[in-house]
């Protein structure tokens, strides 16, 4: 039975599940996503401190101050960044401070350096400043626990941790945190025809690139790619390489011998050695896709065609692989485009074309394919950001009409 495209993603995200936790080191955890709440263990900021180069001082003193009336005021002290000065600011006096520097007792407010005129003895204690404006009480001043108080959680479980996040879990004193773990994904490309990259091809023979896409898809999804050497057209290589894989890794992903050729053993060995869940999906490029597991392990099968094996990893394993690592979001974002350009349909079958996607000086989308469409060939997809889904049940798309398109250059959840 031929599934669609909604039934087999549904299907294949029952057959995964989301894998256990482990805690790493800051820097490790980005772009993973936090299991336990993360609390702060100091506030933030943990003291008064200045938002600017400048003097600490008493707003009131500087009621009227301006460039033709300045306020002379005594320099008691120069405060830097990590100084801590108790020496209290009285009525009259001012402190030179640094940005991030404590603001001294007694000051209220930071004037800015620009303000001021302190001549050759610029912040010199014992010397004086002339202020010229006036400034209110709490004037560029961060307050203590102006961010967040101790024990406020900073990060919620399920959160994905970005470049930010790292910061801020770094200032609440997270040197590591507890994230769910990357899932380790076994590659495995079948055939005789393939070589490795590095050997130039004889006749009849074409490079192994899938193993290479495959492996740069597995990580963009946040994976462990798990490389195996070339499995060749025969039973029992297939055999031991797929009872390798169930046994050392969370996922396996096999490229070529899923069709129905006299050499393709992936479907027939699969079918020893575990279950298979459905090997035909209405769509195009691969309809060819089987879904199945080994020892509990999931496994999906994806046509031997480059183009076929990177929009089939698009469209089911990438979903599976962050709904294992405690994703919430599993779908790019989408929007609707306009064709700059007709489209043909040659089956009824959902369809998704490399395509790419341009904004307009309206504000809205213009969508082109990208190039050739033969599943053989990746430059399209290269070359593209988008897919461009045509549905079952209308074979010509018209220049003009709109269609739906899957951001591939945005990540899941963004809107």
């Amino acid at each position: 039975m031929t599934l669609s495209v909604e039934q087999a993603r549904e299907l294949v995200l029952k057959r995964c599940h989301v894998l256990e936790t482990e805690e790493v080191p800051l820097l490790e955890a980005l772009g993973r996503v936090l299991a336990t709440d993360a609390r702060s263990d100091i506030d933030v900021a943990p003291f008064d401190n200045s938002a600017m180069d400048g003097y600490a001082v008493h707003a009131a003193d500087l009621a009227g101050a301006a460039e033709d009336a300045p306020v002379t005021l005594a320099v008691i002290s120069h405060i830097a960044a990590g100084d801590h000065s108790e020496l209290e600011v009285r009525p009259g006096q001012a402190a030179r401070i640094m940005t991030g520097a404590p603001v001294p007792p007694g000051a209220d407010a930071v004037v800015m350096v620009e303000f001021t005129d302190a001549g050759e003895a610029a912040g010199s204690t014992g010397g004086t400043v002339r202020v010229m404006r006036e400034v209110i009480v709490g004037e560029n001043i961060r307050r203590r626990a102006e961010e967040v108080s101790a024990g406020d959680v900073v990060l919620s479980a399920g959160e994905v941790i970005g470049p930010a996040a790292v910061g801020l879990l770094a200032s609440t004193g997270h040197a590591t945190v507890t994230v769910y773990r990357r899932p380790r994904v076994a590659v495995i490309s079948t055939g005789d025809e393939l070589v490795e990259v590095a050997e130039r091809p004889g006749p009849g023979k074409i490079r192994n690139s899938n193993s290479y896409s495959i492996a740069a898809q597995v990580i963009a999804a946040g994976g462990i790619p798990l490389r195996y050497a070339i499995v060749h057209d025969d039973p029992d290589a297939t055999r031991e390489a797929f009872m390798s894989a169930a046994a050392e890794a969370d996922f396996i992903v096999t490229s070529g011998g899923v069709s129905v050729g006299d050499f393709d053993y992936v479907k027939p060995v699969l079918e020893e050695l575990g279950e298979m869940e459905f090997c035909k999906v209405a769509m195009r490029p691969g309809n060819p896709q089987t879904l199945g597991s080994i020892d509990g392990v999931p496994f999906f099968g994806l046509p031997g065609n480059p183009t076929s094996t990177f929009v089939g990893f698009e469209i089911f394993v990438r979903p599976a692989l962050r709904y294992m690592q405690g994703h919430a979001k599993f779908d790019r974002p989408r929007h609707t485009a306009t064709l700059a350009h007709d489209v043909k349909k040659k089956q009824d079958r959902r369809y998704f074309l490399r395509a790419r996607l341009e904004r307009l000086d309206d504000g809205s989308f213009s969508v082109a394919l990208s190039g050739s469409q033969s599943s053989a060939l990746l430059t399209a997809a290269h070359r593209g950001n988008c897919l461009l889904v045509l549905p079952e049940g209308k074979r010509f798309f018209e220049a003009g009409s709109t269609a739906e398109v899957i951001r591939l250059d945005m990540e899941e959840g963004i809107v």
